[in-house]
């Protein structure tokens, strides 16, 4: 039976990152996800949030609650990767820019294909990673997804819109498989890691990456959220890659897993709260 969880993880992450791309790009035009890109100083935050301090954050956090080796080099790889394919539903949920989401995502997706090959090997020694392989499994399934949605929305909107509540609804499910899934298939490691701050670590770590991007986020009451979820919620993918390829150590991808199942239970319960005081915001104003 856990083997069948097993192999259903990486189908409903599948289902989940695809459905969610395709709804994001049926429901924005690509003028839309690159205006939020004219603001220089929204960028600049954004990437000295996310490529700067978030990989600080990760060094300082092992230092001070002294984690074991693997543990805190599966910090520094979520540190270092960023441009989660969960942050548009996350910002969808948590009623923020949406068009600025996506945009953010894109931008720092890319550019970790670049970085992790550039900056790991110089923190840790004797790393090598391979930025084709990372690149492959998020531009086949969150770029191509994004960009024929937006294609389709341009061509035939309202065909778009037809099929996007659909879209919405699958990939919230798949949103839920994934959390479940992930908790069950993960829980010895979860146990695992008790006793070893890990837990406290990854606890820590997100909490600092969300004050970070609600900092750097701007004035703007739609972006503050998105920038913090942004910077909190890491690339999850890109970690387990690099975790798998380079480390014999098997707690390095326990710890990125730990910190993937974490992020979830605290930042979705989070988006809703947003959304909430956005709500109450509104009915205020």
């Amino acid at each position: 039976m856990m083997a069948v969880l097993q192999h259903a993880v990486p189908i409903a992450t599948l289902i989940f990152v695809v459905s969610s791309m395709v709804a994001m790009g049926l429901g924005l035009t690509i003028s839309e996800i690159t205006a939020p890109l004219r603001n220089l100083r929204l960028v600049a935050m954004s990437l000295l949030a996310n490529f700067v301090l978030m990989p600080a954050a990760a060094v300082l956090l092992a230092k001070i609650l002294h984690l074991d080796e693997p543990f805190g080099v599966g910090l520094l790889l979520l540190g270092a990767a960023a441009g989660a394919p969960f942050l548009p539903k996350l910002a969808q949920i948590a009623k923020g820019d949406l068009a600025f989401a996506v945009a953010l995502m894109v931008v720092l997706m890319a550019i970790t294909v670049g970085y992790l090959p550039l900056v790991l090997p110089l923190l840790l020694p004797g790393v090598s990673v391979d930025p084709g392989q990372i690149a492959r499994s998020l531009v086949v399934l969150m770029l191509v997804p994004l960009g024929i949605a937006l294609a389709v929305n341009a061509k035939l909107p309202r065909a778009a819109a037809a099929v996007k509540p659909w879209c919405d609804r699958l990939s919230s499910l798949g949103l839920v498989a994934v959390m479940v899934l992930l908790v069950v298939v993960n829980f010895h490691n979860v146990l695992s890691v008790f006793g070893t701050r890990a837990i406290l670590a990854g606890l820590l770590f997100i909490a600092i990456g969300y004050g970070l991007g609600w900092v750097l986020g701007g004035p703007a009451a739609g972006t503050r959220p998105v920038l913090g979820l942004g910077t909190a919620q890491r690339n999850i993918a890109a970690a387990l890659v690099v975790g798998g390829q380079s480390f014999t150590d098997p707690r390095v991808v326990v710890m990125v897993v730990v910190v993937a199942i974490v992020s979830l239970l605290i930042l979705l319960p989070l988006s809703r709260r947003l959304a909430r005081t956005a709500a109450d915001g509104g009915d205020t104003g």
